[in-house]
């Protein structure tokens, strides 16, 4: 079912005021978590806790905020580090995995896109 003209004007405005978004823009580039940076932060929460615990056994104030500064740091690290896309990834580790040469692809606009998208899904008879 086809978009109305109202609603493809909200669409589109909608498109430029998140393309002009310069921090959502960086947070959407990020690319997702590597699977030892989100193991090593799950494990060092959980070490953190154990310092809690153990600062509230040992009626430690001081130990118990050591855990909890420690579970805090971790937890932000693992979640707001880099991506797995950025981290240790030399342009011949990037090519190893592609066959052929890469075509330089222009930014278009999301809702071209999906037009394209759709026209071939329609072409094909995927509907």
């Amino acid at each position: 079912m086809p978009l109305s003209e109202y609603e493809q004007r909200v669409l589109e405005q909608l498109e430029r005021d998140l393309g002009s978004d310069p921090q959502l823009g960086r947070a959407m580039k990020r690319g997702p978590k590597s699977r030892s940076r989100i193991a090593l932060g799950v494990v060092g929460v959980v070490v953190g806790l154990g310092v809690v615990v153990i600062g509230v056994m040992t009626q430690l104030l001081w130990l118990g905020i050591v855990g909890f500064a420690l579970m805090i740091a971790v937890a932000l690290w693992a979640l707001l580090g880099g991506s797995s896309s950025s981290e240790g990834t030399t342009p011949a580790k990037q090519a190893k995995g592609k066959s052929g040469p890469s075509k330089p692809q222009a930014k278009k606009p999301f809702m071209q896109r999906m037009e394209e998208r759709y026209d071939r899904r329609r072409e094909k008879g995927d509907f």
